[in-house]
Order: C-alpha cells, then sequence, then structure tokens
C-alpha cells in the first residue's frame, strides 16, 4: 500500500507497469514531460542520469524501462518530492533511482562536476510575471515560472554535471530556441538533435526537444516533425506509440 495525502492519486503510468502518485492541485505530468523522456538518447546498460527540475519523478520512471544506469531526481519543492519518493517506493526501485530535495543550483557542489552521463530537463516555461499576473497556486507558480532557476540556470548546471562527451536533453517552447542555443554554446553543449512538436497538421509548433552534446562538434539533425493530433483528437500513431508502444 502507498499513503495518500489530499487530493493525491494513484495513476497507471501509461503503457508501462508503473504506478505514479499525483495530484490536480500540486502536480500531474504533461505530454511534454514524457515526450522527453522518450526524446533523449540514454546508455542501455550502465551509467549515471540525472533529472533536473523533476517534479512527481515520471522522467526517472520512464527512464528507468530504457536503462539499467542508476538515476538521481531533483526537485526544490518539498510536497513534490515526497511524491516522488513515495511513488518510487512504491514501484520497489530505490536501489535504481533517487531523489534530491534542493536547488539545482547547488548539485555541482553537492553531487560534483563532470560526473553524469545523460541530464534531462522539463525547465519553468516562463519568465516570472509580476504577482497580479503569476499563479494564485505556489506549486504551479513555480513549475511554470522562473521563480527559482532560469533557462540559464538549467544549461549551465547541466554543462557543470556532465561529463566531457556526455547529452543534456531539454523540451521547452519554441520561441525559446534562440536563447536555447545561444546559452548551450556559451556552456560548451553543442545542440546535436532537435524536434518539433505541433498539436495539429496546420498548426504553428508549441514544443521543442533538443539534445546537446557537452564539448561536441558542431553537426545538428533536425528530426521529422511529431504531430500530437489527428482530425479526429486523437492522438496519431507515432505519438501514440511513444506513449503505449507499438
Amino acid at each position: 500500500m502507498v499513503e495518500l495525502i489530499g487530493d493525491e492519486r494513484l495513476d497507471h503510468l501509461l503503457g508501462e507497469n508503473m504506478r505514479i502518485i499525483q495530484s490536480p492541485s500540486m502536480f500531474a505530468f504533461s505530454l511534454d514531460t514524457v515526450l522527453l523522456a522518450k526524446f533523449v538518447y540514454v546508455p542501455i546498460q550502465k551509467g549515471n542520469l540525472i533529472d533536473l527540475c523533476s517534479g512527481n519523478g515520471v522522467i526517472p520512471l520512464l527512464l528507468s524501462k530504457r536503462t539499467k544506469g542508476h538515476i538521481t531526481g531533483v526537485e526544490i519543492q518539498e510536497k513534490i518530492y515526497q511524491m516522488a519518493e513515495r511513488t518510487i517506493a512504491f514501484n520497489k526501485l530505490d536501489s535504481r533511482i533517487k531523489f534530491i530535495h534542493g536547488d539545482i543550483k547547488d548539485m555541482p557542489t553537492l553531487l560534483g562536476q563532470g560526473k553524469y552521463d545523460i541530464v534531462t530537463c522539463n525547465p519553468p516555461y516562463f519568465p516570472t510575471p509580476s504577482n497580479e499576473e503569476i499563479n494564485k497556486n505556489e506549486h504551479l507558480a513555480i513549475a511554470r515560472h522562473e521563480i527559482y532557476c532560469t533557462l540559464e540556470d538549467t544549461i549551465r548546471v547541466s554543462s557543470m554535471l556532465l561529463k566531457q562527451g556526455g547529452k543534456a536533453a531539454f523540451v521547452h517552447r519554441p520561441g525559446r530556441l534562440i536563447d536555447m542555443i545561444t546559452l548551450m554554446r556559451k556552456y560548451r553543449l553543442e545542440p546535436k538533435r532537435l524536434q518539433f512538436v505541433y498539436p495539429r497538421h496546420g498548426r504553428e509548433a508549441n514544443t521543442l526537444l533538443i539534445e546537446a552534446t557537452k564539448d561536441g562538434s558542431p553537426d545538428l539533425k533536425l528530426l521529422p516533425p511529431l504531430v500530437v493530433y489527428n482530425e479526429h483528437n486523437e492522438y496519431t500513431d507515432d505519438v501514440r506509440n511513444i506513449l503505449y508502444g507499438k
């Protein structure tokens, strides 16, 4: 059994034989997060992986199905961190996944630099607005807005944690692409794979997935576009295969 607090619920995790604790008032994972977990390259047999801004732990859970390596998640919000801890215990993955309650900016000092093969991050997308505009729900505001970390923080920290040749993967909004590439090169991360995600055919992209290699040589590959919904408002075959397997 697992302890559920307040409005928490225990959900099935897509097509995986795992469950995840979620809360509609605090945190529930998004499609963006799942796409990132399936997009990033991972070593199959071994390696050290770290997920920054980890939320309730969906990326570490999904990565555990793709790699036998050790996975660390970092989450600054204590209540959401506790949800992730209980989720990992429920799925009996304590030996492979650990969570840290802390600020990602402290991780290079706490964990050491150049220790990780893979870094993933679904960062807050939006600059911090005025008090009048910010979401009144503190948990959602922190997840969506750059209150505790900026885009530059996430890219700088990712580079510091990575070994030379290690890979960092992010999901973000297309409007920040130029900022991302500029910051990546500033911190020795060379973009290597880029994919745009479109809500429907004929619409503008609303999400991007990008992977960079630390000290890699310039050679960016633009992957085929990924369309989420078809004309019947159902997941396309491509997205369904990503989420649930073929």
